[in-house]
């Protein structure tokens, strides 16, 4: 499996952004999918997930209200909808995949597969 995100860049305070992840495989619909973020010097924290139908998705709390993820399984693709952004969300964020059913969903060690990245800056 490979995922390429990509949506990043940098926006002011309030604004919105749209991150992509495209998946390759013929068996992305079965994967339940993460975003994660990572900034200088913190660890990589989870944001948000979704579960192969898209009908159960997590949040963090900071980003609950503001961030929606999504997925179109016709398009091997998930989104993550980031509104109302802050100076905070500032961070390289990555998508990855989870290939074993029901496994806890805000552990990164718990994915299998990862993006590249892309950086999202927010702008005071």
């Amino acid at each position: 499996v490979q995922l390429q995100a990509s949506g990043g860049g940098l926006v002011q305070a309030g604004g919105s952004l749209r991150l992509s992840c495209a998946a390759s495989g013929r068996t992305f619909s079965s994967y339940a999918m993460g975003w994660f973020r990572q900034a200088p010097g913190k660890e990589r924290e989870f944001v948000a997930a979704i579960r192969w139908s898209g009908s159960v998705t997590y949040y963090a709390d900071s980003v609950k209200g503001r961030f929606t993820i999504s997925r179109d399984n016709a398009k091997n693709t998930v989104y993550l909808q980031m509104n109302s952004l802050k100076p905070e969300d500032t961070a390289v964020y990555y998508c990855a995949a989870q290939i074993t059913p029901a496994r806890p969903i805000t552990l990164p060690y718990e994915y299998n597969y990862w993006g590249q990245g892309t950086q999202v800056t927010v702008s005071s």
